[in-house]
This record gives structure tokens, sequence and C-alpha cells, in this order.
């Protein structure tokens, strides 16, 4: 039996942990191995990871959305805005009061949308069935009809949309 002494270090990178014990020769190879090879992959998958944050959604539709008393709002003046572009924001607006802990859920009924925007049910249903199907809202059944979520794909887009019409707001 060997009486080396044994080495252990532990290290952390953002949300990854790895530990290394055995010879200080084993674990410096160990050591140096996980940095060379798993750093950059685990940079490399953060490139390429999108999960907006609150702080991403307040920074990208601060000049768009509002938390009111009556719960989160579309806030906009002198601005035309498609219907799609209204029921992603306000479904943007949702999401973000929820991550805010300001809001309940983070998606709503066509009911909800329609008292949240003024926009008629038929439009709110044809505009959320169009979305749905460009993967820009996710429908989730619920008892007495459908509750609707914007997708991380919907953020980018209408981020992207809104822009294009208004290049000097967020």
């Amino acid at each position: 039996m060997s009486s080396e002494r044994q080495l252990s270090v532990s290290v952390s990178y953002g949300d990854v942990k790895v530990d290394f014990s055995g010879s200080p020769d084993v674990v410096f190879r160990s050591l140096h191995e996980f940095i060379a090879k798993e750093i950059p992959n685990i940079d490399l998958a953060k490139s390429i990871s999108v999960n907006y944050s609150l702080n991403d959604l307040v920074q990208m539709f601060k000049d768009y959305i509002r938390f009111t008393e009556e719960g989160p709002r579309v806030w906009v003046q002198d601005r035309k805005l498609s219907d799609k572009d209204v029921i992603l924001l306000q479904l943007t607006a949702a999401k973000a009061a929820n991550l805010s802990g300001k809001g309940g859920k983070d998606d709503m009924s066509v009911q909800e949308l329609e008292v949240a925007t003024s926009l008629y049910a038929k439009t709110i249903g044809s505009r959320l069935s169009e979305l749905n199907k460009s993967g820009a809202v996710e429908r989730r059944d619920a008892e007495g009809g459908g509750r609707y979520k914007v997708t991380t794909t919907g953020v980018h887009w209408l981020h992207s949309q809104l822009q294009k019409k208004f290049p000097k707001m967020g």
C-alpha cells in the first residue's frame, strides 16, 4: 500500500462543479484536461443558449409594457402596432410579471387577452392560431379552453419586429 498523500480539488465554473482526487500528478492532469476541454464547451453552449430573464425582458420591452393595478399591460401611445404585436406584447408582459413576482401566471386565455388588449375575441383567436403555427406562442389546454404563452422564439421575433418598426425605441 502506498503511503502517498491524496490531493483533492473541487472546481466550480458557473453551474458546473467537479471534484478531482488522487495523486497530485493524476489530479493535475485531470484538472488540466477539464480546463482545456470542458470550459470551452461550456462557454460555447452558453453562446448558443437563449433564455430571457426578467432583466432581458425589461430591457427589450420597457417602452411597450407596464405592470399596473389591473395587471401587466401593453403600454403604447401613438404607435401603430399590429394585432399580432399587441397580443405578443401582452403575453410578454404576463411572462415578465410572472418572473418578477408581480403577476400571476405566464399564460393567458382568449378572454383574458380580450380584457387586457381591447381586441375582439375572434381577432385574438385568429392571430393566436397564426402565432401558434409559427411557434411564437404555445397553446396549453386547460379546463374551459386553451391558455397561451409566449415562447422564446416569440420574444425574439417580437423584439426584432419592434426594432424594425421603431428603431429609436427599446
